[in-house]
């Protein structure tokens, strides 16, 4: 879950994370916290980077001219990308800008801890030989650790400051279920603050483990006050299951169970020239005899406008087949508005009694995905043919 830097920080402060005083503005000019003096600092939120280079991020010198830039910011998309909110902070002069991440690195079961002298928008073009890793179990002892080694290869006047940083952030990147936090700029401030040097996390990037939501108070708290905000994890959330839009105009609904599975097929898919409307780990284990998730996630397909057949791919583990089409049936007849052809391709227990079911309604069901993809190109040219059809 990418958290937006407003909200990243917030989650990070109550670590001991430095961050300078601000707010969030909406859309409509609402602020929602207390707007500092200035001068100030506007900042688009979106979810992704580069914001800095795209005039995301501009300079206003009291509040009347910040509210201004926020509502003119999100007026329109940057880079490509939708600007939720705006943050509005305390402009802070003078500072150096370093750079400190710590990534997970799920192949080696382990953390990078990446730090480097040189921070700002153009670290990605910075020289390698200035950027300083460091792996680390993934404890925050071990974190902080590595974090202090790091910081030792930095110049004396780095040091202090980002070995402090780090602290906090090693404690945070466990305890949040952390895939990645990224200060980038730290402020290096000048002067002495009870002799350590003042640092400030300038900006800030999260992203956590959406699984683990249900131990997050905080920040399921955050999912459900700004569903908004995080729509996608929001629905994971309060319905048990990932559902993406991956192409708003794609014209095929896919209900699918398994996310490696699930990416596999859109990236057939598009590999043949076809387009998905969605992504879906509907998972199935889930479903417990109710037919609702299934009620749900084809509620949310008739929002796709295109949308012409459905494609069931379920490669069913513990799930009975039978059991799952008879609930699929329930919830066709509950979403009656999605009036689109059904193709299904089944494997696993209960494959008969599956076959036997939705063959009642005229559901034909393919073992091979190949073959159930060859009818999902028969539908759409039919639907193409039809009166009124897409061209």
């Amino acid at each position: 879950m990418f958290l937006f830097e407003h909200d990243a920080k917030a989650l990070l402060e109550p670590f001991g994370v430095r961050i300078p005083a601000g707010c969030w503005v909406d859309a409509a000019g609402l602020v929602d916290g207390v707007l500092p003096a200035g001068p100030l600092i506007v900042k688009a939120q979106v979810a992704g980077g580069g914001r800095g280079k795209a005039g995301g991020v501009r300079r206003a010198a009291d509040a009347a001219r910040a509210m201004d830039i926020a509502r003119a910011l999100q007026a329109s998309p940057l880079g490509g990308l939708v600007v939720a909110g705006c943050r509005v902070e305390q402009a802070l002069d003078g500072a150096r800008e370093v750079y400190l991440s710590i990534t997970l690195d799920a192949s080696n079961a382990q953390v990078q801890v990446l730090a480097s002298d040189q921070g700002g928008v153009d670290i990605e073009c910075a020289n390698a030989a200035a950027l300083v890793r460091e792996p680390a179990p993934l404890d925050a002892t071990s974190i902080a650790e590595a974090v202090r080694r790091a910081a030792g290869r930095l110049s004396p006047g780095n040091r202090e400051a980002v070995m402090a940083a780090g602290e906090c952030l090693a404690a945070a990147f466990v305890a949040l279920d952390a895939q990645l936090i990224e200060i980038n700029p730290l402020f290096v401030l000048p002067g002495t603050d009870d002799a350590a040097p003042r640092w400030v996390a300038a900006d800030a990037k999260l992203i956590t483990d959406d699984n683990a939501l249900y131990r997050q108070p905080a920040m399921s708290a955050l999912v459900e006050r700004a569903a908004d905000r995080y729509p996608e994890a929001a629905r994971k959330w309060q319905h048990g299951c990932d559902y993406v839009v991956v192409d708003p105009a794609g014209e095929i609904a896919l209900l699918t169970t398994g996310a490696g599975l699930s990416m596999m097929l859109i990236d057939e898919l598009r590999a043949q020239d076809l387009r998905p409307y969605n992504f879906l780990d509907v998972r199935t284990g889930g479903l417990r005899g109710d037919p609702q998730r299934l009620v749900d996630v084809l509620g949310w397909m008739r929002e796709g406008t295109q949308v012409r057949v459905l494609l069931v791919n379920i490669f069913a583990g513990i799930t009975h087949l039978g059991e799952f089409s008879r609930l699929l049936l329930q919830a066709l007849d509950a979403v009656p508005a999605l009036r689109v052809p059904v193709v299904a391709r089944l494997a696993g227990p209960g494959f008969d009694e599956a076959v036997a079911v939705l063959g009642a309604r005229g559901v034909k069901v393919e073992t091979d995905l190949g073959h159930a993809i060859a009818s999902v190109r028969m539908e759409l040219a039919r639907a193409s043919a039809a009166p009124g059809g897409a061209t």
